[in-house]
């Protein structure tokens, strides 16, 4: 049992490494588990975010955590901002619920409705603070 466990975390390290790479990569975690958006097309998801957050902050890859949001504007910010262009280039502005957008810019809407925003230094919340 050790080994299975140790063989994914490996898998998750390697992904981790090569999401570096990619523009857009970061990991998403709500309130049902996390995402990891580490190339175009491709995702990673899991419940056990703990230590998959801290492996994400400690590569220094983008974490947007919105587990502390109301779920009603977690919905709504699911619902109605743009999608986060990984691995392609985003879309021409205005950015809409099926545009695809820099991750900058989504992970400032998440982070201004009071989400935590860890990796994206300049992205600032509702009060003018910045994302470590």
């Amino acid at each position: 049992m050790m080994a299975d466990t140790l063989a994914w975390a490996c898998d998750d390290a390697e992904r981790i490494s090569r999401a570096l790479a990619v523009d857009g990569a970061h990991l998403f975690v709500g309130q049902g588990g996390y995402t990891l958006f580490h190339q175009r097309g491709t995702t990673l998801s899991g419940y056990d975010v703990v230590p998959m957050k801290a492996a994400c902050i400690s590569a220094g890859l983008p974490v947007i955590d919105s587990r502390m949001l109301p779920f009603d504007t977690a919905l709504q910010l699911a619902i109605h901002s743009p999608m986060i262009a990984v691995g392609e280039p985003s879309d021409a502005q205005p950015w809409h619920g099926w545009a695809h957008a820099p991750l900058q810019h989504v992970a400032a809407l998440y982070h201004a409705a009071g989400a935590e925003v860890v990796n994206l230094p300049g992205v600032t919340g509702p009060d003018g603070e910045t994302a470590p």
